[in-house]
């Protein structure tokens, strides 16, 4: 048994599977646009189906792009705190120094 698809349900979904439309007997001659042939679309579409392959890969890329600006900055982040901590210690080892020998020149 033959199933014909409707509008709404169409037998499928493929553009280049579906029946071509014709023109009406009804209407006269000359009145309705001649039918477009899909030469183009077939290109388009082609190109259209390699842009949908590549999105995931563009979104995964950009992705990476971003969690590595992030580790990044982190990395700088840490940087940054163990640079001030070293620069802390270095005062404190200075000021200890500074005093014993205030101590050792006072007596």
């Amino acid at each position: 048994m033959k199933r014909i698809g409707t509008i709404d349900r169409p037998l499928t979904h493929d553009p280049r599977n579906q029946a071509p439309m014709t023109i009406p007997t009804a209407e006269p001659a000359g009145s309705a646009t001649p039918d477009v042939t899909i030469i183009g679309a077939n290109d388009s579409r082609q190109n259209r189906t390699r842009e949908m392959q590549l999105i995931p890969e563009a979104l995964a890329r950009a992705h990476m792009h971003d969690r590595l600006r992030e580790a990044e900055a982190e990395r700088q982040a840490v940087r940054l705190i163990s640079a001030r901590r070293m620069q802390r210690r270095a005062e404190r080892a200075s000021m200890r120094a500074r005093r014993a020998l205030a101590m050792a020149v006072m007596h």
